[in-house]
């Protein structure tokens, strides 16, 4: 075996006892050749690592890449500087808006960072009753997609009623199929927010062993008595719940996930961040760094990485330090794709660019939107009787996180129309997109905008249809129809005219440039949204997820409002009064 360059002197992570220790590392071709205090071969290029820490390269087993809005080689082309080596991507984002055909566009990009996939489970989201999407995954595209060995799990199952109702739905016959694959080493991912007790016994039960959303110290020690895998994201990652991973020593069973990163956010840093802001909650740095390396590894049966050692792909980072965590270079199978390379290996260019290759687009990925323009008098809220007030369900959104508290509230209705302005809410109005069915749905919300405006999107979770949300008539016709012009993305409206837009062309969901460039509208769109006095850790993502039918806790679809829990239709109007 002919070894290619040797690492000297670097503090390299050991991983089984989560320690740094001076060690040299031989590497051979894309693969790591030998690990020893000291290695010597004659005529072999060294690389002085003196002062660096060498830990394997990050690996993200719960993302959607379509959260970043943008393609895999876009990606791939942002992530890698920050060690990112390996991510497990869920597309049911485009799934929802192409189907099959996006998740197979998605696999076939180049990238350099190794991009595994897991099978969208819920596409749509809920079911075709309660909302439209573009495309639907069933049981012969999950067949298809199982026999790949780039597939690597069935994604966030999510349909708590479907899977554990004694009927023989589709979500258990997808899993049956994912579990009959080869050695039925497939994983079952999950999503359960706010499952406890029997709910949460039953939904294990069904074969669901892992959870990425939101946790509270209650929730790490029922999920993992249980025997659950958690994927904790940024939100999860509390000084209480850390302190709870670290004091019951939960770190085989716990791995740090990214799930969703804005593009704005993006060009700060991904998986990296995660891990540092784990440690700045008190984890100690060597388990963070094995939370996110080994064990998303091994719950992945990605038994070639997550460790340095003899045989194992030669993905790796160098860090200047333990604090900053920014790479000074990382190494993808054993060439350098970022940093100093000091091997004899040239970086990629497009690795330095703003261009991710030569990507061809689907020229239909460019015509996916295709409702009706709005008018003002279509965000006018009218009564179908005679009454002088109504009492109304409002989505109550919240400061922080994505979920929604179900409240309701009294309105007066003059002249047979709803004063909702008048209360200080919202209007979200949905137009499903897709031309199939042409539906308009109405909902109200309490704190979102405090000014006249509006902001409108069809990047709304996980059915993508365009959702309206405002306090101005005229300014959500600006909205909407705008983005019928750009097909797709984000735009935000007052005064009657067009503040800012970030657009999405491709399915309404991605965009076709660079990041960099993305992110700078994104940010002009963020500002107005806070200008008119949406207050939230993340108003894209909080206005986005309205749309979302599995998040708590009363969400609109363009088929109305939809009770999360019970996955039943509410009604907007509540109760007619006579005053």
């Amino acid at each position: 075996m002919k070894v290619d360059y040797i690492i000297k002197n670097a503090w390299v992570f050991m991983t089984y006892r989560q320690c740094f220790e001076k060690r040299d590392v031989a590497v051979a071709g894309e693969t790591i050749f030998a690990v020893s205090p000291a290695i010597s071969y004659p005529g072999v290029r060294t690389i002085d690592g003196t002062g660096t820490y060498m830990i394997p390269g990050l690996i993200d087993i719960h993302m959607h890449i379509e959260s970043s809005m943008t393609y895999p080689g876009e990606f791939s082309r942002v992530t890698l500087p920050y060690g990112v080596t390996t991510v497990v991507a869920d597309a049911h984002e485009i799934a929802n808006v192409f189907g099959m055909e996006g998740i197979r566009w998605f696999m076939d990009q180049p990238s350099i960072q190794d991009i595994f996939y897991a099978i969208p489970s819920s596409v749509p989201a809920t079911n075709e009753n309660l909302e439209t999407s573009g495309g639907a995954i069933r049981e012969e595209e999950v067949r298809t997609l199982a026999g790949d060995e780039r597939v690597l799990c069935l994604g966030e199952v999510m349909n708590f009623k479907d899977l554990t109702g004694e009927e023989d739905t589709l979500i258990k016959r997808l899993i049956r199929i994912c579990k009959g694959r080869g050695s039925g080493r497939m994983r079952i991912e999950g999503h359960c927010p706010k499952l406890t007790g029997e709910d949460l016994c039953r939904f294990i039960y069904e074969g669901v062993d892992a959870d990425h959303t939101q946790q509270t110290p209650e929730s790490v020690l029922e999920k993992t008595d249980l025997g659950m895998f958690l994927e904790l994201q940024l939100k999860s990652l509390t000084s209480q719940v850390v302190d709870t991973v670290c004091r019951y020593n939960l770190f085989e069973n716990v791995a740090l996930i990214t799930d969703d990163t804005m593009p704005d956010k993006l060009l700060n840093g991904q998986l990296n961040l995660i891990v540092q802001h784990a440690v700045r909650m008190g984890m100690p740095v060597e388990k963070a760094v094995y939370c996110a390396t080994f064990t998303p590894a091994r719950r992945m049966h990605l038994d070639d990485r997550g460790i340095i050692g003899p045989g194992k792909i030669a993905d790796f980072v160098l860090l200047d330090d333990l604090e900053s965590f920014r790479p000074r270079a990382v190494y993808k199978k054993g060439k350098c794709v970022w940093g100093s390379p000091g091997c004899g290996h040239e970086i990629p260019s497009y690795i330095h660019g703003s261009e991710s290759g030569n990507i061809t687009f689907p020229p239909e990925f460019f015509h996916s939107v295709k409702c009706r323009k709005a008018a003002a008098e279509d965000f006018i809220l009218k009564t179908d009787r005679d009454c002088t007030g109504v009492k109304v369900n409002v989505m109550k959104i919240q400061t922080f996180g994505t979920a929604t508290v179900k409240v309701v509230r009294e309105l007066k209705v003059k002249d047979g129309i709803l004063c909702w302005k008048e209360a200080g809410l919202s209007l979200a109005v949905i137009f499903e997109r897709y031309g199939k069915n042409g539906n308009v749905s109405y909902g109200l919300v309490e704190g979102a905008f405090r000014l006249p405006g509006a902001a409108a999107t069809t990047w709304s979770h996980d059915s993508h249809n365009l959702l309206v949300l405002g306090t101005s008539e005229a300014d959500m016709a600006a909205a909407q129809n705008r983005i019928l012009e750009i097909q797709g993305g984000y735009v935000a409206a007052a005064g009657g005219k067009v503040l800012a837009e970030a657009r999405l062309p491709v399915g309404g969901i991605l965009y076709d440039g660079s990041v960099e460039t993305l992110a700078e509208d994104l940010g002009r769109v963020r500002k107005v949204m806070k200008d008119l006095g949406y207050e939230n850790n993340n108003e894209i993502m909080s206005m986005s997820t309205l749309a979302l039918p599995v998040s708590p806790e009363l969400k609109i679809t363009d088929y109305g409002l939809l009770d999360v829990k019970t996955q039943e239709k509410a009604p907007l109007i509540e109760e007619y009064l006579s005053i």
